[in-house]
């Protein structure tokens, strides 16, 4: 499939059961692609690990191009070729040995960078000498970074820039385990000056490359049970997780979405490109780049500014679009404004939709119609002109916005569903089925079944409750964690997720509700509302709040009940104004000046920008076990708040937008 009009599938009843139910599994269901109904890792003998998968991906793209980057913004995407990726990782290899780092699986290399080709190379260097990686990110507070680097024992951490190194060396007192740190940009005097007063050694990129080439080492290959990553999660209370994947977790994960593309005439091959830009330290972006060196294709690097993502996506012209839903609701967004201006533009765009819709629901995905050339070409350049499948991950896209891009693209637009834990992803839609909603049925490398959340009246008799995975991408556990381990891990190896689903007719997974009181906004960030609500109420004028948030939204909201002994003052000395709790909660100034107060107290409070509620509601009766909204250890009952002010909420959405 290059283009044009292309036919999916596979005939109906594969699309009406998309899934099967196991016998040896008590409630699991697995994708039809595991014929015996056992998980299935591997396809080939000799491929076992991510490096062994590299190789092969050298060998189909008979040495072709396989890391590209622009130097400076003016000049043209620069590559190499898979042979030249292993003889640079070889060299680094060697350099990491050199420099007192092991070739054995207990050795943790850091990395601290943006996505670009070093980050890469020295990802392959590790499993070229049974390394294991440990990324490192910019969103990670200092506290969370610290933790990361003595709990891993890291003593060396790859970095791109100077100002990261700055960073690491500023906080020497919390790691002293950090000895070596390497540089990816030229050195700065200021921060060679910086790393001597700390005793920390500094290795120009370039010189480690030079110095493992003066002095290779044999190669001594990760093996399947080897780890190849340690990805820490973000996590939303207390310090971060290390998770755990071995090369056999993550092989698992990639080569059953290559499977899944390849039997639905989906075949990713050496003429594929992708665009790299969502964060290497993510499972997500790790999956779909593997995916893509699988079968030989290319790989290219944005600039590292988000602001200039479209202008490379434009000159790389990507046939692969991996993407997040912050994103894509954007291109939804610019579309509805550059029509909305229009009765003409509007109905021709309207009338496109309902056109394209019904060719999805034939399992009809085409860019070469009519209403391409008429009004959605501007959209499919946009996106570089050659794009034929974009993924979503990392949080829930709207129904309406993926049945709209896939009309847009002209492409698949495929949902997938999974987490750190296990290897990014356990469950995909099938290209070709039109249906919106839900996430597909689960990968041919693991087991789903949902077990019964009695407290939120989701049973598994009725084909609802919490979604808890099995197989082989499934991790290890999180590192010197047992207790949070067995938290997240039965005695049966089944990973529980904490998130709620409930299966369709035709087998496929949707994601309904979050076991847990965590859930993750529209751009995938991680929100505890009782961690921000404990925040919030040291504000004088607040006596209660409920914070709510959506995976659809970007934004959280909160309802906020006054405090009944100050506001009254607060409202005379600072506006003048006196009356009854229910007059003060409905005055816009007191509203405005009470949001003010807790995003102040927020900041002081250490919340970052997406944990700041964006609106709130006053309401002037407090919460109690009396009228129902709390429990009688004087919790607050959530799901009886989001239904008590669903009217408020629902609102407060509509005034965001």
């Amino acid at each position: 499939m290059g283009g044009g009009n292309s036919k999916f599938n596979q005939n109906q009843e594969w699309l009406d059961i998309q899934s099967i139910q196991v016998e040896k599994e008590e409630g699991a269901k697995i994708s039809k692609q595991a014929e015996d109904g056992t998980p299935v890792a591997y396809d080939e003998e000799n491929v076992r690990t991510l490096y062994d998968l590299f190789n092969r991906g050298a060998r189909l793209s008979d040495n072709g191009r396989c890391l590209g980057w622009k130097p400076s913004p003016t000049e043209p995407f620069n590559w190499i070729s898979y042979n030249d990726v292993l003889t640079k990782a070889s060299y680094i290899g060697a350099g990491l040995i050199a420099q007192g780092q092991p070739a054995d699986n207990s050795t943790h290399i850091g990395i601290y960078s943006q996505n670009r080709p070093e980050y890469f190379i020295v990802e392959q260097a590790s499993y070229m000498y049974s390394m294991c990686i440990v990324p490192l990110y910019d969103t990670l507070g200092v506290e969370a970074c610290n933790h990361i680097i003595v709990q891993a024992e890291l003593s060396l951490i790859v970095c791109d820039k100077n100002d990261k190194v700055k960073n690491l060396l500023g906080r020497m007192s919390a790691t002293p385990n950090l000895k070596i740190l390497v540089v990816i940009e030229t050195i700065t005097e200021e921060v060679q000056s910086l790393a001597n007063q700390n005793g920390v050694k500094l290795v120009q990129y370039s010189d480690l490359e030079k110095q493992g080439e003066a002095a290779p080492q044999e190669q001594k290959p990760a093996t399947a049970e080897d780890l190849a990553v340690i990805c820490y999660t973000s996590g939303t209370t207390g310090l971060p997780k290390g998770a755990m994947l071995s090369q056999k977790n993550c092989l698992s994960s990639v080569l059953a979405c290559v499977d899944l593309f390849n039997r639905n005439n989906l075949v990713v091959n050496k003429d594929d490109c992708i665009v790299s830009y969502l964060p290497l330290a993510h499972s997500y972006e790790r999956l779909c780049e593997a995916c893509m060196y699988s079968c030989g294709g290319r790989i290219g690097f944005f600039q590292g500014d988000v602001r200039k993502l479209m202008d490379d996506i434009k000159e790389l012209q990507p046939t692969v679009f991996p993407s997040v839903p912050r994103l894509l609701n954007r291109v939804y967004d610019k579309v509805m404004a550059g029509t909305s201006a229009s009765a003409i533009k509007s109905r021709l765009l309207n009338w496109g939709l309902s056109a394209k819709e019904k060719d999805i629901s034939n399992g009809v995905i085409r860019n070469d119609s009519m209403w391409d050339k008429i009004v959605f070409k501007k959209v499919q350049q946009s996106l570089g002109g050659k794009v034929r499948l974009i993924t979503t991950g990392s949080a829930p896209l709207s129904p309406k916005i993926l049945m709209f891009l896939r009309c847009c693209a002209g492409c698949p637009v495929l949902e997938g569903y999974g987490q750190t834990e296990c290897s990014a992803i356990c469950s995909l839609q099938v290209p070709g089925d039109g249906a919106v909603g839900n996430v597909g049925p689960p990968l041919r490398c693991n087991y789903i079944k949902l077990v019964d959340v009695p407290d939120m009246n989701y049973m598994a008799s009725d084909g609802k409750g919490e979604v808890c995975i099995k197989g082989p991408n499934v991790f290890k556990g999180y590192l010197k964690d047992p207790e949070k381990t067995q938290d997240a891990m039965d005695t049966d190896g089944w990973l529980h997720t904490g998130d709620v689903g409930q299966w369709m007719p035709n087998g496929c997974l949707k994601i309904i509700d979050r076991k847990k009181n965590i859930f993750k906004l529209a751009q995938g960030e991680y929100i505890a509302p009782e961690k921000i609500e404990n925040v919030y109420v040291r504000s004088p004028l607040v006596a209660q709040v409920y914070i709510h948030g959506e995976s659809l939204k970007s934004s959280l909201i909160g309802i906020v009940v006054p405090d009944p002994e100050t506001l009254p003052g607060f409202a005379k000395e600072k506006f003048n104004l006196s009356g009854e709790m229910s007059e003060l909660c409905q005055n816009a100034d007191i509203k405005k000046a009470i949001l003010d107060d807790m995003t102040s107290v927020g900041k002081k409070g250490g919340l970052a920008s997406f944990e700041q509620t964006k609106d709130i509601y006053l309401h002037p009766d407090l919460f109690s076990v009396e009228n129902g909204l709390l429990t009688p250890t004087f919790k607050a009952k959530r799901n009886e708040l989001k239904v008590y002010f669903k009217s408020q909420i629902d609102t407060m959405y509509v005034d965001l937008q």
